[in-house]
């Protein structure tokens, strides 16, 4: 799978996930996610996602073929939220979060929102060196029930392409 992952998802761009991909996109946030068990000691939120659901509401983007990676979002009031972003394990390192996180970057602006929200596990250290690199602040850091979550925001300038 690793081959196929590497050579179908050069050029690949992101699209609305359908359907038909929706045994991929849980497939692919378990492989992203699953490893995190351990650390965090709780099953991590998006794993429990009912993802039939967030494909159906518009809210899944794919990229790859096979699926490669993913982001989940959702228009909010006066900012978009970055409910999940995911990379197959055999995917990581090759650049596929960085299309997502322009992706992302895009899809709010032509929702015509300023601003991206999300939060991380504080416990998932990778993403804690991550989003600040592409633009992300720290806001704050709190316990939601099991979680402890550390959340960014990313205010876009916009009169700035994506």
């Amino acid at each position: 799978m690793a081959e196929d992952i590497a050579d179908d998802r050069a050029g690949e761009g992101v699209r609305p996930a359908v359907a038909a991909d929706v045994p991929a996109v849980r497939a692919l946030t378990d492989a992203a996610y699953r490893p995190y068990i351990a650390r965090i000691g709780v099953v991590p939120q998006p794993m429990e996602a009912d993802h039939a659901a967030d494909v159906a509401a518009g809210r899944v983007f794919v990229t790859g073929k096979p699926v490669a990676g993913l982001v989940v979002v959702e228009a909010r009031g006066d900012h978009l939220f970055l409910d999940s972003l995911a990379v197959h394990p055999d995917a990581q390192g090759q650049g596929v979060g960085r299309r997502l996180l322009a992706f992302v970057d895009a899809h709010a602006r032509a929702l015509g929102r300023n601003e991206i929200r999300l939060y991380t596990n504080a416990m998932m250290w990778e993403n804690r060196r991550i989003y600040p690199k592409y633009g992300y602040e720290v806001v704050e850091r709190r316990a939601d029930g099991p979680y402890d979550r550390v959340h960014y925001r990313k205010r876009l300038d916009s009169d700035r392409p994506a």
